[in-house]
């Protein structure tokens, strides 16, 4: 993705997934937000970004963090929202019976007393491969990954979700469920 991909990237997954409001938007309770006001707020806020690159951002993103409706008249972040207004509403989905969660090595004894966390999102993201997860633990320092016993969280009542861009989802790991690997 080059450069002003990227910056819009992330400049919609600022106001899709966090804040709305820094540009006048409101997200319905799903997320979407209709594709001609999010533009037109967007340049108000010296933002241009034309309707065909807003196209292109959402195709070209690797991580798929967006959705065009299927008409393409709204937008939403496909999962990751720490605003109180969105309440994405996933079906429960059985999960690989191993899991991955990549972070910095700075959280480790934290995540090892407390476990997964949501923190400010809505649910715990996890990867269904040790890579994507190395790359998501990356961004933030030196990565660490820690496995999931996802099977044995079933059974004990815990339910997963799978976003539209198939990033696994849970309220809360609890640690005895972690093992971190070497």
């Amino acid at each position: 993705m080059n450069d002003n991909l990227t910056a819009t990237s992330k400049f919609l997954s600022y106001v899709l997934r966090h804040h709305p409001e820094s540009i006048g938007l409101t997200l319905d309770t799903n997320g979407w937000v209709d594709v001609d006001i999010l533009l037109q707020q967007a340049a108000q806020h010296n933002r241009p970004i034309s309707r065909e690159f807003l196209q292109q951002v959402v195709e070209q993103n690797s991580k798929k963090r967006f959705t065009l409706s299927e008409d393409g008249s709204q937008i939403r972040a496909a999962q990751g929202h720490s605003t109180a207004q969105v309440n994405l509403s996933f079906t429960p989905v059985t999960p690989p019976e191993i899991l991955y969660h990549g972070t910095a090595s700075q959280f480790r004894d934290s995540i090892l007393a407390q476990g997964l966390r949501a923190g400010s999102r809505h649910h715990v993201h996890l990867s269904a491969d040790i890579a994507t997860a190395k790359q998501v633990g990356a961004r933030h320092g030196k990565p660490i990954v820690f496995q999931i016993n996802t099977a044995a969280m079933l059974v004990a009542g815990y339910e997963f979700y799978l976003s539209d861009n198939q990033v696994w989802l849970t309220n809360h790991v609890p640690p005895e469920y972690l093992s971190e690997m070497a």
